[in-house]
């Protein structure tokens, strides 16, 4: 059986922005549609924490991490875009890691 990858990161949203936080790192907001550009790439989940709800951590799968890294080159710009954007809906973002499923 091969082995997905999935790259997970940790949001703490201003409350303010939590809704479009939501809209924009559901698994059909913009960050799912410009991965949906690249090959390999599966599904995102977003989810929020149950204590804490302006706490989320999104897990984006792959096919394989070859696959993501080369869809971080191909859309490099776009990215950096699309994040620069989303800066504002969050007062820290930490990558938590890299993973393979078992």
């Amino acid at each position: 059986m091969t082995k997905t990858f999935s790259t997970i990161w940790q949001y703490t949203v201003k409350q303010d922005y939590i809704s479009e936080f939501q809209r924009v790192y559901a698994s059909d907001g913009d960050w799912v549609k410009l991965f949906r550009q690249a090959k390999g790439f599966i599904l995102t989940d977003l989810h929020q924490d149950i204590n804490y709800p302006n706490q989320f951590i999104s897990v984006d799968n792959w096919r394989s991490k070859k696959d993501y890294e080369s869809f971080k080159k191909l859309f490099a710009t776009e990215y950096q875009e699309l994040d620069k954007k989303c800066e504002k809906f969050t007062e820290s973002e930490e990558h938590l890691g890299e993973f393979f499923s078992l």
